[in-house]
């Protein structure tokens, strides 16, 4: 009997709830992505760490010509490729024994740099940033939270400083000095 045991321990995950909690739903490029992770156990085990793991991950569309034995030519076949933007893995704690009904939450902030892009999808293109926390195991497969996909977004530009104004003689609506003429009842602009 234990050598089943051991055989299943080696092939399952600890019995182990994670969760990540997010401060906001929506980031910019440039943010912090802050939260907790938090971890109940419902077995006995030792852990080598606690992280969290942010990553961006762009995938493409692409058309590739390749030979068909059976049509004896070239055909196009469609194929998603997909690379890793950015990845971060910041480790929450270190290696720790985690008895039978252990809670705890551990805080972490990842800065999202600027040079990556933002959260995309077209019909050709996802750029999709996940985040998930993770206990590793030594030995047999990590006890994870489920991947959240999260939402970065450009930073707003720089606003424009206000444009100057003019009002109108006639009836006193105010307007921006580059219409030619009040919005409100027509008038042509006067100098």
């Amino acid at each position: 009997m234990s050598v089943f045991r051991k055989l299943k321990e080696k092939v399952t995950p600890p019995k182990a709830n994670v969760s990540v909690t997010l401060k906001k739903p929506l980031f910019v490029l440039g943010d912090t992505v802050e939260g907790v992770v938090q971890v109940e156990s419902q077995e006995e085990f030792d852990c080598t760490e606690i992280r969290c793991e942010l990553e961006c991950v762009e995938r493409v569309r692409r058309i590739r010509r390749v030979y068909n034995e059976a049509l004896k030519r070239e055909v196009d076949q469609q194929v998603w490729e997909s690379a890793v933007l950015f990845s971060a893995k910041p480790q929450l704690i270190g290696a720790m024994h985690m008895p039978e009904g252990f809670i705890q939450s551990f805080q972490f902030k990842i800065p999202i740099p600027l040079g990556t892009p933002p959260s995309f999808k077209s019909l050709d293109r996802v750029v999709a940033w996940s985040l998930k926390g993770v206990v590793a195991v030594d030995g047999r497969p990590d006890a994870n939270s489920r991947t959240i996909e999260i939402q970065v977004a450009q930073p707003s530009q720089v606003p424009k400083a206000p444009s100057a104004t003019v009002s109108c003689k006639y009836c006193g609506t105010v307007f921006p000095e580059s219409e030619s003429k009040c919005p409100n009842c027509g008038a042509p602009r006067t100098v």
